[in-house]
């Protein structure tokens, strides 16, 4: 299964670089995009709960680095929920 690594950056222009255990995160994001922070967190969701599925289906168990990833993710994001237009940027996936 391809894994993957993709780039954000947050409303206070700080960067991340996460991870994904599929290239499934490409399907939610465009590179150079940037997102609200409630939208974000939902694409960021679904994408990783698609790629955990696809590593339980071939694998047999949920990908647990997806789903410290996200968590990760969301620790971040909870820094700016009360930034009225705050965003997320996609800067760039990383293969």
């Amino acid at each position: 299964m391809p894994e993957m690594h993709y780039r954000l950056r947050w409303p206070d222009d700080s960067e991340s670089t996460c991870y994904s255990p599929s290239l499934v995160i490409k399907d939610h994001f465009e590179p150079g995009s940037s997102y609200p922070i409630e939208d974000f967190l939902a694409r960021a969701r679904t994408a990783t709960q698609i790629a955990s599925d696809r590593v339980a289906a071939k694998y047999g168990f949920a990908c647990s680095r997806a789903a410290d990833q996200l968590g990760e993710i969301e620790a971040v994001a909870e820094r700016f929920a009360r930034w009225p237009q705050a965003r997320v940027q996609m800067i760039e996936f990383l293969e």
